[in-house]
């Protein structure tokens, strides 16, 4: 794979850390969906090894439980040919008391170019950031999932899939300008469906948001209007628009795609759903239910999947219509692209770090 040229892509990159999609410009998410394509085209069998950071050790850090995130990961790493180090909390010295930065500092210790940060509190990731960099070490941080902030790997993976499923041969950001995207479920408790929000509405997406009061507050339809804390400006000037539907049937007609969300237990506490059966009743996707759209429309989520709970389960194995397995391939290229881009960042800085062959 040569040299990245089109677009401006490498030179316009900035990121040296990817820790919340809020950060992101429209031609952040271009360089990073066009570079992904390109790793997608790449044949799925025989040499398959790219040699961008050969040399490189990418360390996942996942405090808590994971099967697609740190498993696309190690892969997307060692598809670019550097050396993967994993790291299991339940077999770690954390429970001798260790804390977080000190095992982080760890693996920065033993040479990790990269750490896949994924941990249940918000804001880990930018703090270790910050910690490192404070300290003058060059490892750079990914945010691999933190609390309910920010899943920006997912963000991106859902935003490339529903860009193909629009346009197979040009998956761009323009091709999500005025698209209907409707969300539906445990809004309040997903670091995916923020990291949506800032994607799409990035890209000129329209959102719909519809579940109960209890999981998808009405402060949801003005989460893009300012940048977050510690962010000063938005690199975004327009942003396509959040609305609030609190029933299918009004949120469905007109959708060009539907994501539905996890119900989210374990991060529930005083806003609890127990009745399961309800929730179906009234926020899961059937076939019957998806006729509201009013055509054949693709059913996205970002995994894993309550069968019968957010979807029934003759959708959720019907590829025709649900996407969860093409996210899932498609998780693979999009975390390739971010660790070039991260590895080409620090190369332009630091020369000796990377080869440039890349």
């Amino acid at each position: 794979m040569g040299p990245i040229r089109s677009g401006g892509t490498m030179s316009g990159w900035h990121h040296r850390h990817i820790l919340d999609l809020a950060a992101f410009s429209r031609e952040d998410f271009a360089a990073v969906l066009e570079l992904a394509q390109r790793f997608r085209s790449l044949p799925m069998t025989g040499a398959r090894r790219l040699p961008a950071l050969q040399g490189r050790l990418v360390a996942t850090l996942f405090f808590e439980p994971s099967t697609r995130t740190r498993s696309s990961f190690e892969l997307a790493a060692k598809r670019l040919s550097a050396d993967v180090q994993s790291f299991s909390p339940s077999s770690s010295s954390l429970s001798k008391g260790e804390s977080v930065l000190d095992t982080a500092r760890t693996y920065v210790a033993m040479g990790a170019d990269v750490l896949v940060v994924r941990h249940r509190s918000t804001g880990v990731p930018h703090q270790l950031a910050t910690a490192l960099e404070q300290s003058g070490d060059r490892t750079v941080i990914l945010n691999g999932g933190d609390g309910l902030h920010s899943h920006p790997s997912q963000g991106l993976l859902d935003l490339y899939t529903l860009a193909r499923q629009f346009d197979p041969a040009h998956p761009l950001p323009e091709v999500l300008q005025g698209k209907r995207i409707v969300i539906v479920g445990d809004i309040l408790h997903s670091r995916v469906a923020r990291s949506n929000l800032w994607a799409l509405t990035a890209c000129g997406a329209d959102v719909v948001l519809c579940g109960p009061p209890s999981l998808l507050p009405e402060a949801f339809a003005d989460f893009v209007a300012a940048p977050p804390p510690g962010q000063s400006t938005d690199p975004v000037p327009t942003r396509g628009r959040i609305t609030v539907e609190r029933r299918l049937e009004q949120a469905l007609p007109g959708a060009d795609a539907v994501m539905t969300l996890r119900l989210q237990k374990e991060r529930m506490s005083q806003q609890r759903l127990t009745d399961l059966y309800r929730y179906h009743r009234d926020y899961g996707l059937n076939r019957e239910r998806l006729k509201l759209c009013g055509q054949a429309v693709p059913v996205l989520h970002p995994g894993p999947v309550n069968r019968g709970v957010e979807m029934a389960s003759d959708v959720l194995d019907d590829p025709s219509i649900c996407l969860v397995e093409e996210q899932v391939r498609n998780g693979v290229p999009i975390r390739m692209a971010l660790l070039y881009l991260m590895a080409a960042a620090e190369s332009a800085a630091e020369p000796s770090l990377v080869s440039s062959s890349s």
